[in-house]
């Protein structure tokens, strides 16, 4: 039986809510062979928004190949490596011997390998026989390309998590590698690759994008805009429906103005609300809902806040006071935040937590809405 609240997975076809736009300009940018980056905070739709449009992409009978890496334990250059070659080889092959063929072919002259027992006991596609060089970087990053050449086949390489290479000792060097690749490739070529590049810290990728400027003009940056309460409201009524329960569009709104249209929250709290009803959803179901909810997140909220000093909680406090201005001399006296130079530092400190960002009128944005919510109302009590 298919479920209309989909929330442990990413989420394709009649699952898939609004963000038309956004799957129309991710489509024309891969058929032109461009890169695209999409960083948005966690569980916000940016692998659905990625797979629904290679699914339509599909079902419009375009043929591609499509590899998919996530950084999010990975803290070597040699682990990227060596996890980005097994995803990009794997589509093509899936026997010891067609690995061995394609390493020996596609990357002749670097130090990565076959190695048989490695694979046998590590399930290990691809293999390093010494530390790797710039040359090693370089082959394996061009890797796509060239595999889209001979096959005669756009291929694009899906990255989880990009902003995780900050925390190799060589990032630069990587980055500065993987520019040239971009440099280097032809995108008159019918068949060509391209990369997507996944992020769910918001300010870490914009430290590689925005302010260090890494990819300028090689890579595009695709914004998921809130999908419209409309959407949403009609997603959750028809999932109601189908098991033959009601749900007021007001309630819904109001679920969407506290989730911030987020369709994570929202599709696991009103999972939630579907198993504490049987009719008619009212507002106290949804109340018990909100309450299953608060206690499923509610230790790491209490994580996030023991986390912060007392001059990072007034500052979160200004914002939920609806404060942009944290630098004149009366909000600093208010909240108690010393100096403006404390203030930059404060918020410095909380966008590196990923607590905060700052839109591009430099206006704060608490990153998670369940988290503003409890903050809110059971940290500093607000009516």
């Amino acid at each position: 039986m298919e479920y209309p609240f989909v929330y442990d997975k990413y989420v394709t076809g009649r699952n898939y809510v609004g963000r038309k736009s956004e799957c129309n300009s991710l489509s024309n940018l891969l058929d032109s062979g461009e890169n695209v980056s999409i960083y948005e905070p966690q569980k916000s739709g940016k692998m659905s928004t990625v797979q629904q449009t290679l699914f339509s992409m599909r079902m419009m009978g375009r043929q591609f190949l499509v590899g998919q890496v996530s950084l999010f334990n990975v803290r070597t250059v040699e682990e990227f490596l060596l996890k980005f070659g097994s995803a990009v080889i794997r589509p093509i092959s899936s026997t010891p011997e067609e690995y061995k063929g394609i390493i020996a072919r596609y990357l002749e002259g670097t130090h990565f390998v076959f190695d048989a027992s490695r694979f046998a006991s590590d399930d290990e596609v691809i293999s390093l026989n010494w530390a790797p060089d710039s040359n090693d970087i370089r082959q394996m990053l061009s890797l796509p390309y060239r595999i889209a050449e001979e096959r005669g086949m756009a291929y694009y390489m899906i990255i989880e998590e990009f902003q995780n290479l900050l925390h190799t000792d060589e990032h630069e060097e990587v980055f500065s590698i993987l520019e040239t690749v971009f440099a280097e490739r032809n995108r008159s070529e019918k068949a060509s690759a391209s990369y997507i590049l996944l992020g769910s810290l918001v300010n870490a990728m914009k430290y590689i994008f925005e302010e260090k400027r890494w990819f300028h003009r090689q890579v595009e940056h695709l914004p998921l805009r809130p999908v419209e309460d409309r959407e949403i409201i009609e997603h959750v009524v028809k999932g109601f429906s189908m098991g033959g329960k009601v749900i007021d569009r007001d309630l819904v709104l109001g679920a969407c103005r506290l989730f911030r249209g987020d369709l994570w929250y929202l599709n696991h709290f009103t999972a939630i609300c579907d198993s504490k009803s049987k009719g008619f959803i009212n507002e106290g179901i949804l109340m018990e809902a909100l309450k299953s909810m608060i206690s499923i997140h509610e230790p790491r909220f209490q994580t996030m806040v023991n986390d912060l000093t007392d001059h990072q909680l007034s500052l979160m406090r200004a914002i939920l006071d609806g404060v942009v201005k944290f630098s004149s001399s009366d909000v600093i006296e208010k909240y108690r935040l010393n100096s403006s130079a404390n203030v930059r530092r404060v918020k410095d400190a909380l966008k590196k937590k990923e607590i905060i960002t700052f839109n591009e009128k430099d206006e704060p944005i608490i990153l998670d809405p369940l988290f503003e919510y409890w903050i809110g109302k059971y940290y500093f009590v607000r009516p």
